[in-house]
């Protein structure tokens, strides 16, 4: 898979476009939820931790203890209780499937369900605002912007709780998966006014805070 030449070209790649030396050099690592929190729940830049909080994927693990998942873990053959089994973890706790080795600091929640990394990989390279800030920088710094093929890696008939009919397309069909309604039902963007400019819009508004002689409060992540 010519790994090594892979990795150096990354790692010129990285250098090119800004992101710090000493981050190219390094594997990125998990940072669990409460990390992303510390930005993402400004309303400035569209409270993502609100919205992931609220939907589904947060209460994953917590789901498999419903009287539904019991029921569909034992017509699938499963015979370890739902919040046990690797076949149900795998896909409703991120914490169930990061390894020690993997983890910037501390070990993440199985309580946290599905979390951001999941979706946008380990953040311990791209979660400082600096980098975030600028997509071509997050993303060289291994931010994943999720997609279909993502989706599918557990949104898939391997699921016990799969419905092939759980969608309606356009042309009257349905479908177990489909990624452009099942990303508007979890939809959490950055506002567009904001995106490339959260550092200087911020720093605009603290100022001004400043000026009126307003304490900021906001809970930064550098």
């Amino acid at each position: 898979m010519l790994k090594a030449l892979t990795g150096a070209l990354l790692g010129l790649s990285l250098i090119v476009i800004g992101v710090p030396a000493d981050a190219a050099s390094k594997e990125p690592k998990y940072v669990g939820a409460k990390k992303c929190k510390s930005c993402h729940k400004k309303e400035l830049i569209g409270n993502q931790y609100k919205a992931w909080a609220e939907a589904k994927h947060a209460g994953a693990f917590e789901s498999l203890a419903s009287d539904e998942a019991l029921k569909e873990a034992k017509e699938a053959g499963i015979t370890t209780p739902p919040q046990e089994a690797e076949e149900c973890l795998k896909c409703h706790a991120t914490a169930a499937i990061v390894k020690a080795e993997e983890l910037a600091k501390k070990p993440l929640k199985m309580t946290d369900g599905v979390q951001c990394e999941s979706c946008h990989g380990p953040g311990s390279l791209y979660r400082k605002k600096k980098v975030m800030a600028d997509h071509d920088k997050s993303v060289a710094a291994g931010l994943v912007i999720p997609d279909e093929e993502v989706c599918l890696k557990c949104h898939n008939d391997e699921s016990p709780s799969w419905d092939p009919k759980k969608y309606e397309l356009a042309d009257g069909s349905t479908a177990g998966f489909d990624f452009d309604q099942a990303a508007e039902e979890i939809a959490h963007m950055i506002p567009e006014d904001v995106k490339g400019k959260y550092i200087e819009i911020e720093k605009k508004r603290k100022a001004e805070k400043k000026a009126r002689g307003e304490a900021d409060d906001d809970e930064d992540d550098e």
